[in-house]
C-alpha cells in the first residue's frame, strides 16, 4: 500500500467497509487521522479494512479498453477518405505496374494482337537506354535546382510579409496568389510572349534583339525554371508566413536585442522552430518539381531542339503516347514514383535521426 494513503482508506477500486464510518459523511475528517492528512506517511497498526477488487484474469472488460477504442477512433473517422483516396491512386498504380510488364502497343489496344508478357524486359530494354540516364541525370538537376529556387523566393518573401505594412502585405499576398491560381499551360504561355525573340518586352528592355531564350538548352532550362518558380513560391510563401506569426513575438524580440542579425534570426532561430513546415514544402516542392510537365512540354515545345530539355515526365508521354510503347512509358512511370518514395523516405528518416517529431 502506497505510504502515502490515508490509514484506515480502502485501497483504490475495492468497497467501503460496512462498520466503518462513510468516506463522504461529516464524520470523514474525524476518521482520517492528522498525520495522513498532511502526507507525512502512514500511522502504524491501522490497516485497510477491505481488499482490493480484482478481474479474474482472461475477462474483458465490458465495452472494451477505452485506450483501444481511443486508437481507433482517428481510422473511423480517416475511413471515407481512405477509400476514395484508394480508389483514386492504388488502382491506377496497380493498373500502371501491371502495364509495365507487358508488350502493350497500339496493337494490343486496338485488339489486332494478343498482349504479350515481357517480365522485367521493359525494365531491362530502359536501363539499357543512355538516353534515358542522360534524360534522369537532367531531371534530377533542373528539379534540384527548382526545388532549391523556389524555398529560397518563398522563404524570403515570407519573411518580408512580417516587416512591410498592411497594405504592401495585402499587395504582396493578392499578386502571389494570382500566381498561384493561374494555371500552368496559361502562365507558360505567357512567359513564352514575354521573352519572345521579336514581339517580346524582355529583349527589348535588356537589349538583347532577337536572342531566342528556347534555342539554347541552357537557357530554356533557366527560362522553365523561373516559371516553375514563379508559380510555385506562395505555396512556400504562404505556409511558412503562417507559421511565423504563430513563433511567439518575444522570441524574435529576444534575439533581435541580443544583436542577432536578421539572416542569424532566420538561421538560429526561425528555421529550427519552423522544420516541421519547411519538411513539408521541401517534400512538396520535390514531387512537384521532379514530375514537371506542362512548363516544358508548353515552353520548349515537346523536349526542345533534339529532346535537350526532355525531362522523365515528358519522356515518358513521348514513350507512350508519341511511339505507342505504352508498356516502356508505364515502366518510366513505376521508376518515377519509386525514386520520389525514395527520396520522401530518406529525407523523413534523416530528419527523425535528428530528433523531429513528423
Amino acid at each position: 500500500m502506497n505510504d502515502r494513503t490515508a490509514p484506515g482508506a480502502p485501497p483504490p477500486g475495492s468497497a467501503p467497509d460496512a462498520g466503518s464510518p462513510s468516506r463522504t459523511g461529516p464524520g470523514t475528517a474525524a476518521a482520517v487521522p492528522a498525520g495522513a492528512a498532511s502526507g507525512g506517511g502512514s500511522v502504524a497498526g491501522v490497516k485497510a479494512t477491505a481488499p482490493r477488487a480484482r478481474r479474474p484474469r482472461g475477462v474483458p472488460v465490458k465495452g472494451g479498453s477505452p485506450l483501444g477504442r481511443a486508437r481507433w477512433t482517428p481510422w473511423l473517422y480517416l475511413a471515407p477518405a481512405l477509400v476514395v483516396l484508394g480508389g483514386l491512386l492504388l488502382y491506377p498504380i496497380y493498373q500502371l505496374g501491371l502495364i509495365s510488364f507487358f508488350q502493350y502497343t497500339q496493337a494490343q489496344v486496338s485488339g489486332g494482337e494478343p498482349t504479350t508478357f515481357r517480365g522485367f524486359g521493359n525494365y531491362t530494354e530502359l536501363f539499357g537506354d543512355d538516353q534515358f540516364w542522360q534524360v534522369l541525370l537532367a531531371t534530377v538537376l533542373f528539379a534540384a535546382a527548382c526545388v532549391v529556387s523556389t524555398l529560397a523566393v518563398g522563404c524570403a518573401l515570407a519573411v518580408l510579409l512580417t516587416r512591410v505594412r498592411a497594405v504592401p502585405r495585402l499587395a504582396l499576398m493578392l499578386a502571389a496568389l494570382g500566381a498561384w491560381a493561374t494555371p500552368a499551360i496559361t502562365g507558360s504561355t505567357v512567359w513564352l510572349f514575354l521573352f519572345d525573340p521579336d514581339f517580346g518586352p524582355v529583349n527589348r528592355v535588356l537589349g538583347l534583339g532577337d536572342h531566342s531564350w528556347t534555342y539554347g538548352r541552357y537557357s530554356a532550362f533557366l527560362l522553365v525554371l523561373l516559371e516553375v518558380v514563379w508559380c510555385s513560391f506562395p505555396f512556400v510563401m504562404v505556409t511558412v508566413y503562417a507559421g511565423i506569426r504563430a513563433v511567439p513575438s518575444e522570441v524574435l524580440e529576444a534575439a533581435a536585442l541580443d544583436g542577432a542579425s536578421q539572416w542569424r534570426i532566420w538561421r538560429s532561430v526561425l528555421a529550427p522552430m519552423l522544420r516541421p513546415i519547411l519538411t513539408v514544402v521541401t517534400i512538396q516542392s520535390v514531387i512537384w518539381d521532379f514530375k514537371v510537365f506542362t512548363q516544358i512540354y508548353v515552353m520548349t515545345n515537346g523536349g526542345g531542339i533534339a529532346g535537350q530539355n526532355l525531362v522523365l515526365n515528358v519522356y515518358a508521354y513521348q514513350q507512350a503516347f508519341a511511339s505507342s510503347q505504352y508498356g516502356l512509358g508505364s515502366a518510366i512511370g513505376v521508376v518515377m514514383l519509386l525514386i520520389l518514395l525514395a527520396v520522401t523516405l530518406v529525407y523523413l528518416r534523416l530528419l527523425r535521426r535528428q530528433g523531429e517529431e513528423l
